[in-house]
């Protein structure tokens, strides 16, 4: 063989990482994916372009396929969604298309059926949720027409099913993002607080139910992804700065010190995009929105060089996607919109 061929082989090879996969039976964007124990992906909620959805379908890692489960009780997008410890998934929040929400409901993957459960202190949306080491869920800041942007926080105990109010955030805030640390803390920074851009970031001590700030990041930025890397260290990239425009740039979080220390930038300015951590300790991007247009690129960071790398184009350009971890290692990206609709097409990486 040329050495043309073989360099049209390893081109091909180096490329050729994203597939097609079943669509969903439902276009959606501003909903939630959750990778099941079984490691299937629950897909909830959302948009479809006419109204909020009060539906959610299930993912099959095996075929490739989706396959509609019990409707929630109440329509809602911008909501929050995690697994709890006895695998089920609690669902919070969001936005009904007439109301904010205060309720939240809870998915049994045996029976595919939702309950309701105790109604959080807060109606919000744009907020963050994430299940502590204890089992209890954190729920932290967000919005509603009310109260506005939020610094109101509170904890739901699985086993009793009730929220109870926790301390408040020294600032309010929405689009933030939020990690679990390797001491069980939280750590939450930036989003906007109903003004200006936040550059400030501050941890959740679960033991004295209080907030303290940490280091700020060096740059404001909103719409971007945080992740906790295999080190324990948080990565922050892209965005959005009200006054600076869309981001390219990226930082770390050491866990230790609380302190932020700038990374190379992506290839890409993009905001509404996702990450995911890879089974390799890599992090991968994908997708969102340059305020040009919505994007098909991906790239992967390396923590260990501090540098990004392309990683091809996906098939069809999506912001406001979710992104989930297969079993398998493999990323999902569901849903999301672009300039021509709302999608219900799904890609896998790897």
């Amino acid at each position: 063989m040329s050495p043309l061929y073989w360099m049209i082989i390893i081109y091909e090879c180096f490329f050729l990482v994203w597939a097609t996969t079943g669509d969903m039976n439902s276009p959606r964007r501003y909903h939630t994916s959750t990778t099941l124990p079984d490691g299937n992906v629950l897909t909830v909620g959302g948009n479809n372009g006419v109204g909020y959805l009060i539906s959610a379908e299930v993912y099959n890692s095996s075929i490739g396929l989706w396959t509609l489960t019990g409707n929630m009780n109440t329509a809602r997008g911008y909501h929050t969604a995690s697994i709890l410890a006895n695998g089920s998934v609690l669902v919070a929040g969001g936005y009904s298309g007439s109301s904010y929400l205060s309720s939240a409901e809870i998915y049994n993957p045996s029976t595919g059926l939702w309950t309701l459960t105790s109604n959080m202190n807060a109606a919000r949306e744009y907020h963050t949720q994430v299940t502590l080491a204890n089992g209890n869920t954190l729920v932290a800041g967000g919005y509603n027409s009310g109260s506005g942007t939020l610094v109101s926080t509170e904890i739901y105990n699985p086993s009793t099913g009730l929220w109870t109010t926790t301390g408040n955030l020294n600032t309010a805030r929405r689009y933030h993002t939020v990690s679990i640390l390797t001491n069980g803390n939280v750590l939450v920074a930036g989003g906007d607080n109903g003004g200006s851009t936040l550059s400030s970031a501050e941890v959740y001590n679960p033991s004295t139910g209080s907030w303290t700030y940490t280091g700020s990041m060096s740059t404001a930025r909103e719409y971007y992804m945080q992740i906790t890397l295999a080190n324990g260290n948080v990565l922050i990239e892209g965005g959005y700065k009200t006054g600076s425009g869309y981001l390219s740039s990226a930082e770390v979080c050491n866990s230790s010190t609380g302190l932020w220390t700038t990374t190379s930038s992506m290839n890409f300015v993009r905001n509404h995009h996702s990450a995911s951590l890879l089974v390799n300790g890599t992090v991968l991007v994908a997708g969102g929105n340059n305020g040009v247009g919505y994007l098909t690129s991906a790239e992967v960071y390396d923590p260990s060089t501090g540098l990004w790398t392309t990683a091809g184009d996906f098939n069809i350009a999506r912001a406001y996607h979710t992104a989930s971890t297969l079993t398998t290692g493999q990323v999902l990206l569901v849903g999301g919109q672009n300039d021509d609709s709302v999608l219900s097409s799904a890609e896998l990486y790897g």
